[in-house]
């Protein structure tokens, strides 16, 4: 399995790259291989305070729907609004689509998230 190593990682799927002083959140490969064909994303509200590990938002599959969840604290500042008429972009090129922007409150918090290697060694 190749993971980009230009971002961090969490053991719910999500990847999160930095982009200025935002985060952005797209979910894995083995996470949309695991759901199947995406067929909605949706339920993120553009202005909502995050904890570290609430539920931002959910895609839903054929096979089944499964929450996203924020990496760090933060509010959450944009959502891919094209992933409404075309979530199927998050199975043709995962890394390349992201989900969400999150503003963190304490930018620091990005390095205590896993790296590719720790991501990759708890999939095994």
């Amino acid at each position: 399995m190749q993971l980009p190593d230009d971002r961090k990682y969490l053991a719910t799927h999500e990847w999160v790259k930095k982009e200025g002083d935002l985060l952005v959140v797209g979910i894995t490969d083995f996470a949309q291989d695991q759901l199947g064909d995406l067929v909605f994303v949706g339920e993120f509200t553009v202005g909502s305070q995050l904890a570290a590990g609430d539920t931002a938002g959910v895609v839903e599959s054929v096979k089944a729907a499964s929450d996203i969840y924020a990496p760090v604290a933060g509010q959450l500042v944009e959502f891919n609004t094209k992933l409404e008429d075309g979530p199927d972009m998050l199975n043709e090129v995962p890394y390349e689509t992201w989900i969400f922007k999150l503003k963190p409150d304490n930018a620091a918090d990005f390095e205590h998230l896993l790296s590719g290697q720790d991501y990759a060694a708890q999939l095994d």
